[in-house]
């Protein structure tokens, strides 16, 4: 039953640094694995659980595929926690989680992610914007060519400033990772068990997921998805996310472009850095040949810091490679042909 959605889009916020967590899980996740889970990281969002809950619980019992819901209470200050409690009796397949700090959505994404049972796990915001009626369209996608399905929200219900920044972000993460998307932060994501069980969030990564998806090899698929306003309440989001959301684009580009061959960053810095070190002391060379003194030319102070800074980053390549190498071969994830293995009939 399609819900009264009114009120200001927006999302929810979260601190940045990865707390300790200690979770408690409420009994309900026994039993055969489903097939789909559904995780929904939810801060202060009491007033929204019950009519998204109610919704989604309906789409999925239509949808007839066995299912389990885990809701990942991420600190809340509210009635959050109650509230959960009165769903896990109206709906036995809600599990809800609760993280005793507040600590991020990445934490109670990855959280959800560990917990989770099914061979599809579905991620969607707990603020009534997410439709889940995309759900079984985003699920079908899913198979041998694609294991990741992004949703790209259209006609957002978002602030104008909101749209804009965001097409900003999608273009520069674009841009520094060359993995094409339009609508990289989408709450609404839905992938296979496999890619959950390895990626390891933190921080504001879960920013990336499209980007660490492609980087471990998933094949990575857009889904155009109704996107609704807000239900109740107010985004939680700060201006604060869009610093911490560039630092770690930094870190999703050097994790996937250097991560096992670190010395070709810091080494090649070394050498554009030591390269222009040189310029400038080869012409302070040539000036003290023509007989101008040059001991108090900044030039010459700075040709010697760059040399300087240039050992020091080669030195630091190098040691960084010695850390992947001595942290062991790289895993390699890998599937044989099952026609390939099949013995041949006995003649």
């Amino acid at each position: 039953m399609p819900l009264d959605r009114a009120g200001p889009g927006g999302e929810r916020d979260e601190p940045a640094d990865r707390c300790a967590l200690a979770a408690s899980v409420r009994p309900g996740d026994s039993g055969p694995s489903p097939r789909i889970s559904i995780v929904i990281p939810a801060y202060n969002e009491a007033s929204n659980l019950p009519d998204v809950l109610a919704e989604l619980h309906g789409v999925l019992q239509e949808w007839g595929e066995s299912f389990e819901i885990i809701v990942v209470n991420d600190g809340s200050t509210d009635d959050t926690r109650a509230v959960l409690a009165r769903l896990h009796r109206a709906f036995p397949a809600c599990r809800p989680v609760h993280l005793r700090p507040n600590s991020g959505k990445a934490a109670a994404l990855s959280t959800g992610f560990r917990l989770s049972r099914g061979g599809v796990v579905v991620m969607m915001d707990a603020d009534g914007q997410d439709d889940p009626a995309e759900i079984p369209r985003m699920v079908a996608l899913l198979g041998e060519q694609c294991q990741f399905v992004s949703g790209r929200r259209v006609n957002r219900q978002d602030r104008f400033i909101k749209r804009r920044t965001s097409q900003l972000y999608n273009a520069a993460t674009a841009w520094a990772t060359s993995v094409q998307g339009s609508d990289m932060n989408s709450g609404l994501k839905a992938m296979s068990a496999e890619f959950t069980q390895s990626v390891d969030l933190y921080g504001e990564l879960h920013r990336y997921l499209p980007v660490l998806a492609t980087w471990a090899g998933f094949a990575v698929e857009e889904l155009d998805v109704n996107h609704c306003a807000r239900l109740h309440g107010s985004s939680k989001y700060g201006i604060a996310r869009f610093w911490r959301g560039l630092f770690d684009l930094v870190t999703v580009k050097f994790l996937t472009s250097y991560n096992r061959r670190p010395f070709h960053l810091f080494g090649g810095a070394g050498v554009i850095v030591a390269l222009i070190g040189s310029g400038l002391l080869m012409w302070m060379l040539a000036v003290h040949l023509s007989g101008t003194p040059i001991g108090d030319r900044p030039a010459l102070l700075t040709g010697v810091l760059f040399e300087v800074v240039a050992v020091q980053l080669l030195c630091l390549g190098l040691l960084a490679e010695l850390l992947v190498h001595l942290r062991g071969p790289h895993e390699v994830h890998w599937e044989e042909d099952e026609a390939a293995t099949e013995q041949p009939p006995s003649s």
